[in-house]
Formats: C-alpha cells, structure tokens, sequence
C-alpha cells in the first residue's frame, strides 16, 4: 500500500534521481539505484513519486498508532465507515451524534491507511448527494481529507455553503468495530402559510434520519373537517378546494370507493364503524381511541332492535364493509336500498352498496325477504367528526402503537416501510397534519415524540400511495407513484376567521 506524503504532513521534492521528503525536524531521501538513505535500511520498498510503501511508513516512525482496517459503504444519501479495531484494543472511542454544516473532524487513535480508497475516482463519494450531477465525475459537495499523525489518524470532512449532514458515531462488539454513519440532509424549512399555520420539513433520528411534511396550527386557530363523499374517488384537492391544508383520510375499498370505518360529519354518521381506533374531534378538543358507538335497526312495524356493528359483535350484528360477513352457522340478511333482498347462511361476502344482519342459526328471522330494513348509528357521548384509521401512535403522551388491539387483516403493511401520515396534537389544541418519508408506522410513532416530546395524543391515516399533503392546493410531499392517488375522503384544515 502506498500513502501520499501530504497525508503524513510531509513536504515531497524530486532533483537529479534524488527523492526528499520533509517536515519539520524529519526528512528522508530515496537516491535512484542507490535506495534509501540512513535511518532506513537501503533495501526498503522504493517510493512512487510522492507516494510512499507502508513498509518505508513504517520503518521511518511516521505512524506508531495500531493498524485498524477500514469499509465505506456509498448511498445516494449516506456515507457509512466501519473501522475493524485490532484485536486487543481498549483505547474508548468517541460516540455522539450530531449535525454540522460546515467542517467535520474525526480522530482516532489509530493508524487507518484503508481511507486512502476514498480518494478513487470510482468510490462512490463524488456521487454522495440526493441530486446527483449528470456526468461521470460530477463534483463531490464533500470534500475528504486525511491526516496520519504519529499517533493518530485525523479524519476532516468540509461542507460547501448551504449543506447539511447529520453524523453518528458508535462502537459494535464480535468483532470489534467502530462505525461513522454520515448522512445528506436536505436543508430543513419552515414556512409561515397563514396566522398561526406553518408548513415545516424537518427530521427526527431514530436512529436514521426521518424527515416529516408537517402543517402545524395554533390552538384555537383551527377548523376541521372530514371531506369526501363515500363510493367517490377523488384527487384530494378537489375535495376541499378552499382549504388551508388537507391530509389523506382513512381506509378504503379500492375498487369501489367504499369508506372502511367510521365517519362523522356534523354528528351524521355517513360510515359505520369497523373495529380500528377513530380520529374524533368538535372544536379544538381531539381524540382517538376506540369509539363507543350505538346502533339500532328499525324494522318495517317499527319494531327498534339494538344490534351490534362490524367487529363489535353481538347476537344481532349489522355488517357494512364490503368482504365476508358473519359466522358459520348464522344466517345473514343482506340489505340494498334499504330492502332485504335474500337471506343466505353465513359467512357470506358482502359487496358494495350492501350491509347484511347476522343472526343465529335456529332462530326465527327477524325480518323477511323484501321488507323495508334500515340501519342507524351515533357516537356515545356525540361528537360532530370522527374518522376510522389507526392504529394508535400515542395515546396521553405516551407510545401506543399495538397493531394486535386493531383488526387488520393483512398485518403486513403494518411493519412495511412506506409514506405514513398522521393526525397529532397537544392536550391544549395545537394540531399537526403529518406525512413522512417511507418508515413503518411505530417508527412515526417514536419520531412524532422526538419532534415534539409534548405531543398528546397521535393516529395513523391511510398510509403508502394515499399519504398525501396539500397546502393551498399544492402537494408538499413526495410520491411513490407516478402520480397523486385518487383517494375517498381527506382531513381539511381551515383558518378560523
């Protein structure tokens, strides 16, 4: 392995076949066809212009620190280092974590010749940047410089103006390594959009960096509202074309536009519940939780029966989402239009447009084929909105995120890395319409309370291709799709005048 002499602080000069290197107090000299002038054995490696073998490095005590070797991994926006410590070594290293926008020094002690790699051409550190220059060598808005003292290396990294970086350094054992993770961060921002509104962008560490799209209202400054129109799919913007701010809403049938869950708009259920946690709300008082939920069936005499909804079971159960409906044994009576078309045994598949009534295998119908049957909900105590999600993110300042508490079918996407969105607020109103980059739900979780360690109460809205953030009609947040998601209902936010 050959080291640059400038990287050992040395000063390199070619006269007549002689090689000289120096520093203050130190010099060596290489004569062509001699070989290396005294202290050094003649017989050592020759030099490469000014570069210098190891062995020659070595010999000359230019670095006495402990040989550690050295891997760097290159992203689009991050730069990891592990250095492999030797065996034996107990010397404490720094860890912390950080950011900086200008110039970034690392030593150890330790002697690293392995970041000479990250001077190649091909290493992958000139493309480190989110907007990657086009070209073959675009320039490195990181620029590297190594220093090997005697006893230590000295490891320098310097920003160009407007950068930003966030680092972490820590230590892993069997084998014993010690790492440097550096990440690109996209500058931070804050922009006022109204009175007491601000859009920001900015990241949490949980460990890895996370950004946040976030519109963040004042208490007392806001208006909430659920938008949309169940069976309709439509561009977010379009639902409220008026509106400050407006978040992706809840769950969906994607095929035919069917709202899953609750949904209250002005204390009319428009959608009955399914089982997850709802966002519920009137003023600027906010909640989530499990909503209680009364559901009664009127017959065609008039006869008012008291039955449960969905997941909330009970020896009559009204079913309103469309897929199976009901257990083996029950028979179910599936209403359209207010009318019982059919009775069938269950479980039975429940399509759009229709709800069923589950009841007993053995016990005498309580409607008939053809008669008028129809279906009523409210909250308990009302509330004017309430919009199913979840899960839970926090609940009374704490993490809450239990996806077992919540029927998910397919728990899956539950632990994916995708775009989330969330609805979170403090004890005394301040709200937050929220979208994050791909992360799985319980981190959200973890980077809501980083954000804002006062944050009360949080809930997950839908999340992949429907998280979406809006401000005066304008996406703010990245897609994973070629285009917007057509969506069933939205969370709009307005000034209050």
């Amino acid at each position: 392995m050959l080291i640059p002499a400038a990287r050992l602080g040395l000063s390199y000069n070619a006269d007549g076949g002689i090689q000289s290197y120096r520093k203050e107090g130190f010099e060596l000299t290489y004569v062509d066809g001699i070989g290396w002038a005294p202290p050094l054995e003649p017989t050592l490696p020759p030099p490469q212009a000014d570069r210098l073998p190891l062995e020659v490095v070595r010999a000359a005590g230019l670095v006495q620190a402990p040989l550690a070797g050295v891997r760097f991994s290159v992203g689009s926006d991050r730069l990891r280092l592990v250095f492999e410590l030797p065996a034996g070594f107990n010397t404490p290293l720094p860890q912390s974590e950080g950011s900086f926008s200008g110039p970034y020094t690392l030593e150890l002690p330790l002697f690293t010749p392995g970041l000479e790699a990250l001077f190649r051409r091909d290493s992958g550190v000139a493309l480190f940047r989110r907007d990657n220059a086009v070209g073959p060598n675009p320039p490195a808005p990181l620029s590297v410089s190594i220093l090997y003292n005697p006893d230590s290396t000295r490891l320098s990294l310097t920003l160009p103006p407007g950068r930003f970086y966030h680092y972490r350094t820590f230590a892993l054992e069997d084998p014993q390594r010690y790492v440097l993770d550096l990440y690109y961060l996209m500058p931070e921002r804050t922009e006022v959009i109204a009175p007491g509104f601000r859009y920001r962008e900015v990241w949490t560490f949980t460990p890895e960096p996370l950004r946040l799209y976030l519109v963040e209202a004042d208490p007392g400054r806001w208006r909430m509202e659920p938008v949309g129109q169940p069976g309709l799919r439509a561009y977010l913007p379009s639902l409220a074309p008026t509106a400050l701010a407006i978040l992706n809403g809840g769950y969906f049938d994607p095929k035919s536009g069917t709202p899953i869950g609750l949904w209250i708009k002005d204390g009319v259920a428009l959608n009955f519940p399914f089982g997850r946690s709802a966002l519920m709300w009137e003023q600027n008082r906010v909640f989530a939780g499990f909503p209680k939920f009364g559901t009664v069936i009127v017959t065609q005499s008039g006869q008012r029966l008291a039955v449960g909804i969905n997941r909330y079971r009970a020896r009559l159960t009204a079913h309103t989402a469309p897929g199976p409906a009901g257990q083996a044994g029950e028979t179910i009576a599936v209403v359209e239009g207010d009318r019982v078309i059919a009775l069938y045994p269950a479980p039975y598949t429940i399509k759009p447009g229709q709800w069923g009534l589950s009841f007993p295998a053995g016990e005498a119908p309580p409607v008939r084929t053809g008669e008028i049957l129809k279906l009523y909900g409210s909250l308990e105590p009302p509330l004017a909105y309430a919009l199913e999600a979840g899960p839970l993110l926090i609940q009374s300042g704490a993490y809450a995120f239990n996806p077992n508490l919540e029927p998910f079918t397919d728990p899956r996407p539950l632990n994916a890395t995708a775009p989330q969105s969330a609805v979170a607020w403090t004890q005394d109103g301040r709200l937050w319409l929220v979208v994050s980059d791909p992360t799985t739900p319980s981190t959200l979780a973890r980077a809501l309370q980083l954000y804002n360690p006062n944050i009360w109460g949080a809930i997950r809205m839908d999340a992949g291709g429907s998280a979406q953030l809006y401000v005066r009609g304008s996406l703010r947040t990245p897609l994973i799709e070629p285009q917007a998601r057509k969506v069933v209902n939205g969370l709009a936010l307005y000034p209050i005048r």
